[in-house]
């Protein structure tokens, strides 16, 4: 399935590239999302024409997500979950439960931009975690786990 970017995505390509991927991924992913459109004679006329209201527009996105990181560079938010005497937790704290964390703490954060590369935190203790904001955008910030009490 050939496809015109509408935006940068990581491994793929940048915006107006033309890329061939699997249709499932096509259909289903990039371009319900608006990441990109079918490259059909049609489109790829559209965005020539449209092509730097779409370079200004990803511009202001990566901005705001460059905004975003200066923010959040060495923020920090504590979780309380139920845990045993040795720190082990009953559950797991995923990337929905930090991101609702650093959105109470003023922090706006969706549970997509949240990378755990090694699955839920099931202990106690700091946490560095990878938040992606945007394709180019990633910062660290420290997530502390601790018992409730």
């Amino acid at each position: 399935m050939k496809l015109i970017l509408l935006q940068k995505v990581v491994n793929l390509g940048v915006l107006g590239d033309l890329v061939d991927v699997k249709p499932g991924y096509g259909r289903n992913f990039l371009v319900p999302f608006g990441k990109a459109v079918p490259a059909t004679a049609n489109n790829i006329a559209s965005f020539d024409a449209k092509r730097a209201e779409y370079e200004a527009k990803a511009d202001a996105v990566l901005a705001g997500a460059q905004a975003r990181k200066d923010k959040m560079e060495g923020a920090s938010v504590t979780i309380a979950a139920n845990a045993s005497t040795e720190g082990k937790l009953f559950g797991s704290v995923g990337p929905r439960d930090i991101a609702e964390a650093f959105t109470a703490a003023g922090f706006k954060l969706d549970k997509s931009e949240v990378v755990m590369s090694e699955g839920a935190l099931r202990r106690t203790g700091e946490y560095d975690i990878e938040v992606r904001l945007h394709a180019d955008v990633q910062t660290t910030v420290k997530v502390v786990v601790e018992p409730e009490a």
